[in-house]
């Protein structure tokens, strides 16, 4: 837990954990949805017709394979070389041989757009990274000079209010509490839960807009009984959507969403 998370040893079980089954079709669900209301008003102030966009720590590139097929232009940075690879073979299956597969880590993508290697992107997706980083106020901070003037930034992150409330329901008293949170070396539990609280604050200027703040898996991890896991997919989606903006629903996502627009 002394530094940032590699995944090469585990990346075919991280995609087929978090991007897989229902709680993939979940997340999916959240972020399309979350896009379609309102990533086009932004697009259309930019007056960008294909967008440049950046999946920072984007590991196997499951959601920004998806926009770059639809003709964006797809920059994807990754530390581990194994997700890096199972990135290209996705893209090179979907006849998307233009993306551009990079392996280096966001702050190093940062340094480069600040020299003047690189220049800022139209959206940057940052998607279930934040938590696995050793110095979390660090990586926002390289994340936001990314963003062109008008760009969107989508964050996801693990949610340590989320985790609080799964432990409780279990009928324990969560380690994190007594700042004695430890996961073991090889468990997909992300090392660093946040507080949505204190993300939000990154975005408390007179730079930023928040476009959207949903909860992901508002509903899907509290089901501990044989008959709430019985629920079919198809209503337990339909409740996601429908509660993932309200509170207390939203607060107790296992994952956050913000998508936050760059004014200045």
């Amino acid at each position: 837990m002394d530094s940032d998370r590699n995944f090469d040893d585990l990346a075919p079980r991280f995609a087929n954990n978090v991007y897989g089954g229902l709680k993939g079709a979940l997340r999916l669900a959240v972020l399309q949805r979350d896009f379609q209301q309102f990533l086009p008003q932004a697009i259309a102030a930019q007056g960008t017709p294909g967008l440049r966009i950046l999946d920072a720590g984007g590991g196997q590139g499951q959601f920004g394979l998806a926009l770059a097929a639809q003709g964006h232009a797809l920059v994807l940075c990754d530390i581990s070389a194994q997700m890096l690879e199972l990135a290209r073979s996705s893209a090179l299956a979907k006849g998307l041989d233009a993306v551009d597969l990079r392996q280096c880590s966001i702050q190093q993508m940062s340094a480069q757009q600040h020299s003047g290697e690189d220049e800022p992107y139209d959206l940057v997706l940052c998607h279930a990274v934040l938590e696995w980083v050793v110095d979390q106020p660090g990586l926002i901070q390289a994340l936001l000079p990314l963003v062109k003037v008008g760009g969107v930034l989508s964050l996801t992150f693990y949610n340590r209010h989320g985790l609080i409330m799964k432990n409780l329901l279990r009928g324990k008293r969560p380690q994190i509490l007594d700042a004695a949170y430890k996961p073991s070396p090889g468990s997909l539990t992300p090392t660093r839960p946040l507080d949505p609280v204190q993300v939000l604050q990154a975005f408390d200027s007179l730079h930023w807009e928040i476009l959207c703040h949903s909860g992901i898996r508002v509903i899907h991890d509290y089901l501990l009984t044989p008959e709430s896991r019985a629920m079919p997919e198809e209503t337990l989606i339909r409740l996601e959507l429908e509660l993932s903006r309200q509170e207390p629903y939203r607060s107790l996502g296992r994952y956050q969403h913000l998508l936050v627009r760059r004014l200045c």
